[in-house]
Parts: C-alpha cells; sequence; structure tokens
C-alpha cells in the first residue's frame, strides 16, 4: 500500500508541495508527543510532589530520584536495547553522519525516558527529549516516503521547530531555534516548510494544554530606559554564568562518559543527585513551579522549603541560598544525565537565568535608590543565560518575547543576550551543545565545507582508467602502454598489485622514442608518489594531501595495493555537485 502511495503522490503532488503536507504532519504530531510529555511529568509530580520541602524525614525526595533513574536505565538497557542519547548533539550528529536518519525509537523512547526521569524529580529539560522525539519524526516520515537527504533534513528540522514551538506556544522561536542551533539553511525551501511545522505544533498544543501546565507569563512593568546599564551588567553575569554553566556540565558529563557500564554511573550519579534535591528541593524536576512561584512574588516560600530556612532567615543567608542554587542546579542536572537520566540543559539554563535575573535585581533593591523591577530581570535573565549556554542569542530573546505575549521586553532581551553571547563566547568557542561532536571530530553542521565533504565518499571519485606498468618491464614496453593510454602518468606495480611508483609522461618524453634506451627497467623510471590516500582517509585529510603536495593527481591504495587515482579537477566537481545539492533551493 505504502508503495502504491508512493507512486501515486510521485505522479500526481510535486516534492516541494508534498513536503508542504509533510511538514504540517510533523508539526502537528510533534504537538502531541510535547502534550503527552509535559502532560505525564506534571501529573506524575502531582503525585509525588505533594510535600516537597526540605525535612529531615522527607527520605521521599532522596528516593525518587533514584527510583526514576533506575526505571529509565532498565527501559534503556531492556526494552530499547539502545544506550544512544537523546539530546540535540545526537540529532546534529545524524545530520552530519547519518545522512539526517534517526532511530525510529526515538520518536517515542525520549518522551517515556522524559516522564520518568523528570517525573521522579530528576532536575533536567524536557525540551531537547520533545525536540529529539521531533526530529525523529520528521527524519522517518521522510525516509518512509523515500525522500532525498536535502527533504529529510528540512523535516528533522521541522520536528525540531514543531516541537519547541509546541513546548512553549513560540512559533517564531522554534523557527529560531532550527535555524541558528541546528544550522540548516535559511531559504525558501527550508524557511515556509518551518513556519508550517512550527505553526502547526503551537495550535496543536494551544488546543490541548491545560491553563496549569502552560508555561507563560506576563509583563508587569514596561522597559525604563534608564535601567539600560542594570541590563548591560546583567548581561556580563549572565554570559559569566553562563560560561561556568557550561564548563561544569561539559565537565561532569565528561566524567561519566569515561566511565563505560551504565550500572556503575547510575549507582555514581542517582545517590549524590537525591542528596542534592534532599538538601535543595527547589531543584526537584524542571523548576518552572519555582519560577513561576517567584515571578509571583513568592520567592519567600520557595526559600522557606529549602535546607538553608532551616539554618535562618536572615538576608544575607537568602541571597547565599540563591547563589547556592544558582551553582548547584547544573551540577544536579549533570548529574541526571551522566546517571543515565533522559533530558536536556534547556529548562536548566533558563531556571539558572530567572534565579540569576531575580537575585540581580533583588540585591540592587537592598542596596540602593533605584528600584529594579525583579519580574523583569528574571525573565531577561532567562534569555540571556540560554543566549550564553546554547551560543544563540536569537533563539533566547525570540523565546522570552513571545513566553510574555508581547515585546515590551525586546530591547533589554537583545542588550542582555547579545552581551551575555560575546561574553560566553570569549572563553567557551563551543556551546554546551557542540562541545562533545567537536571533541570527536563530528562537529561539520557548523562549518559548510565540511558538510560538504563529509558526503564525498572516495570509492566514488577513484579513476582506475590508468594503465599500468609491470615491475619486470621495460622502456619498450612503457612505451607500448603510452600509446594505447590516454593518461599521462602510469602505475609501476608489482605481482601482488603493490605499488612501488609512478612514471609521469613528461619525465620520459625526451627518451621515449630513443631505443637505446629500451632495455632500462621502469623501476629506474619511476618515482615515489608525493602522497598516496588510503582507501578509508576521510576527505579531510585528502583536501590536505593535496593542499600539502600541490598534486593534481594522487594514487589510492588499500593495505599498499594500488586501486586508482583521484584527480583535483574530479574532486571539485563533486564537491561542487554535492554543494548544489545541500543548498539549491
Amino acid at each position: 500500500m505504502l508503495k502504491r502511495f508512493i507512486v501515486w503522490r510521485m505522479r500526481n503532488i510535486n516534492d516541494k508541495g508534498f513536503l508542504m503536507i509533510l511538514s504540517v504532519l510533523v508539526g502537528v504530531l510533534a504537538g502531541i508527543m510535547a502534550w503527552l510529555l509535559k502532560t505525564g511529568v506534571f501529573y506524575m509530580h502531582e503525585l509525588f510532589s505533594s510535600n516537597l520541602h526540605f525535612s529531615l524525614t522527607n527520605y521521599h525526595l532522596f528516593l525518587y530520584p533514584l527510583i526514576g533513574l533506575t526505571l529509565v536505565v532498565l527501559f534503556k538497557q531492556f526494552i530499547l536495547h539502545d544506550n544512544v542519547r537523546h539530546n540535540i548533539a545526537s540529532i546534529l550528529y545524524a545530520i552530519a553522519k547519518r545522512n539526517s536518519l534517526m532511530r525510529i525509537h526515538k520518536t517515542y523512547s525520549s518522551v517515556v525516558g522524559a516522564i520518568l526521569t523528570a517525573g521522579f524529580g530528576g532536575s533536567i529539560g524536557l525540551e531537547s527529549p520533545i525536540i529529539s522525539s521531533g526530529a525523529s519524526i520528521g527524519s522517518n516520515l521522510g525516509r518512509m516516503f523515500r525522500l532525498n537527504y536535502k527533504s529529510i533534513t528540512t523535516l528533522l528540522g521541522c520536528g525540531a521547530a514543531g516541537a519547541v514551538s509546541a513546548i512553549f506556544n513560540t512559533p517564531i522561536a522554534g523557527i529560531v531555534f532550527a535555524l541558528e542551533v541546528l544550522l540548516l539553511d535559511l531559504n525558501r525551501f527550508s524557511l515556509i516548510p518551518l513556519l508550517m511545522a512550527s505553526v502547526s505544533g503551537a495550535i496543536t498544543t494551544n488546543l490541548l494544554f491545560t491553563e496549569s501546565i502552560a508555561f507563560d507569563f506576563s509583563v508587569s512593568q514596561a522597559f525604563m530606559v534608564k535601567h539600560t546599564v542594570y541590563y548591560v551588567f546583567l548581561g556580563i553575569l549572565a554570559g559569566l554564568t553562563s560560561g561556568y554553566f557550561t564548563k561544569i556540565f561539559v565537565a561532569i558529563e565528561g566524567y561519566f562518559l569515561n566511565i563505560k557500564s551504565i550500572y556503575k554511573r547510575l549507582l555514581i550519579g542517582a545517590p549524590f543527585l537525591g542528596l542534592i534535591i534532599y538538601f535543595f528541593p527547589a531543584l526537584y524536576g524542571e523548576g518552572f513551579d519555582v519560577i513561576k512561584a517567584m515571578l509571583s512574588g513568592n520567592s519567600a516560600e520557595v526559600f522557606e522549603k529549602n535546607f538553608f530556612s532551616f539554618i535562618s532567615d536572615s538576608i544575607g543567608v537568602y541571597i547565599l541560598f540563591f547563589i547556592t542554587i544558582i551553582a548547584l542546579k547544573v551540577v544536579a542536572s549533570a548529574l541526571t544525565v551522566g546517571a543515565g537520566g533522559i533530558g536536556g540543559i534547556f529548562a536548566p539554563s533558563l531556571f539558572t537565568g530567572g534565579i540569576l535575573g531575580y537575585l540581580f535585581a533583588f540585591v540592587n533593591n537592598h542596596l540602593v535608590d533605584e528600584q529594579l523591577s525583579v519580574t523583569n530581570f528574571a525573565l531577561v535573565g532567562m534569555g540571556g543565560v540560554v543566549a550564553g549556554v546554547l551560543q544563540a542569542p536569537l533563539t533566547g530573546i525570540f523565546l522570552i518575547a513571545e513566553i510574555t505575549h508581547g515585546y515590551e521586553l525586546i530591547v533589554p532581551l537583545m542588550l542582555t543576550s547579545t552581551i551575555s553571547y560575546i561574553t560566553a563566547r570569549s572563553y567557551n568557542k563551543q556551546n554546551i551543545v557542540t562541545w562533545q561532536l567537536e571533541k570527536r571530530g563530528t562537529l561539520v553542521t557548523h562549518n559548510k565545507d565540511k558538510a560538504v565533504l563529509q558526503f564525498l565518499r572516495i570509492g566514488t571519485l577513484v579513476e582506475s582508467d590508468f594503465t599500468t606498468v609491470n615491475e619486470d618491464d621495460l622502456l619498450e614496453d612503457l612505451v607500448k602502454a603510452i600509446s594505447k593510454s590516454k593518461r599521462n602518468i602510469f602505475p609501476v606495480i608489482n605481482d601482488e598489485g603493490y605499488l612501488l611508483g609512478i612514471i609521469l609522461l613528461d619525465d620520459v618524453r625526451n627518451i621515449m622514442f630513443n631505443r637505446e634506451y629500451y632495455d632500462t627497467s621502469v623501476l629506474n623510471l619511476a618515482q615515489i608518489p608525493p602522497a598516496i590516500i588510503r582507501h578509508d582517509d576521510n576527505m579531510d585529510n585528502v583536501i590536505n594531501l593535496f593542499n600539502e603536495t600541490d598534486a593534481w593527481n594522487l594514487p589510492v591504495c588499500k593495505d599498499g595495493k594500488y586501486q586508482g587515482f583521484i584527480s583535483k579537477s574530479k574532486l571539485f566537481s563533486a564537491y561542487r555537485s554535492q554543494l548544489m545539492n545541500i543548498t539549491e533551493e
């Protein structure tokens, strides 16, 4: 039936029209998955977190994260049989190294794993799992209908955009995220499907989300120009905080990645996470309940439910508590992921930025006469830290602008997010998403040259119409080979096929018609090639060899045996063809 539909579609609907239809479907499905994820976590929190405050007898705060992470690990091992990661980096890897093809189980496994992780208190965000799920939906729909790489990549981006749009009800931010973080090409071919998917995702969750689940705020005080300098300082602090967030998360995740046993990771990470949440219940789950409480003027209630209120309730301790929360949120998030949980850093960075902005305004209001809006600074802080952690200032700007249902804070958002981005970028060249891919040398989506080269294969570039000569041949035999060949290079091989050298026509042109030299061995005429390409070299190495040797043709060998030649002209022609295939509208 599917084959019949594909044939019918190819006859009746052109590729662009079909892509539009699929983009809407991807957006709707991403919205449904976002609704399932947020609803599942919401009701699990309702069930488990009714007594969410620090007490020496509240052992459940220690046990819940252990239970959730254990269930996730067992889910991966015995149901999925796959320990693949469910984050934005894995999407970039799929684009770079897997022709934008993602495992089909990610359409649901990311959601199930995130519900178990966050529902039991894992201190992570739900955005990365739903983005992974949406991207997988787009990728697998494209594969099912046998679309080309460019179309599959566009649908993958549609899934990611639809997911961001659906979970936050921010259609513009969804598109910006796909363009800025996934670095999809911005052209008419990709922009229209992204728009349709993003709008479809937002409409779907608008219809499904209840008011208690939806994540939105309103701005009660307009931006005041005289506070501009304060937003500049907040931008610097947000950038420094983003740098701390990235460094700590990378260090902890790197430590867990070096532990091969998934059960050992669980035994190390889960108890530490349980202890942190036991003393600081504010770090339980995503943390948006805490942000909502603070923006509603209930920050004292947040403080009273945590360990520090057990010690003292002075202003100094109050400030120290929120500084500690900022410092520990990234630790808790990294422990959650490192121990085997499924989640992302989107919500933790929003949480951290919200606390930072609130604390900045709170301290200022107690030190100087100029009073700042703690709500505005908390919201702008959220955008600033997202911009610094993801190194995506536009995503931070439009995300908060749409969450607040207006653009009253667009100027401070632009200012703070830009400064945060510049500050974070000054000492972290890679963002928190791309650091691991860069370390493994697989970060090609952020480099157009590498993105094209990774699609080229040595086997498709090798030319095998060069006439070979044997090591026992003489110049007389070479002349006969020259008379029959259309090429000007002659590889010299032995009986086993090993390459011994090459002979250039220009090197024998002066003696090839002089019979006095006809008894000269070809080995005496051969030269060592300037470089040899191995059959399993990556294209970066091939390009470097051509650049270093300035050669026009280089031989290809497999375990020393001659396979053929790659010419610079054919390489450039293939490069240009692939570049057009990826970027052409």
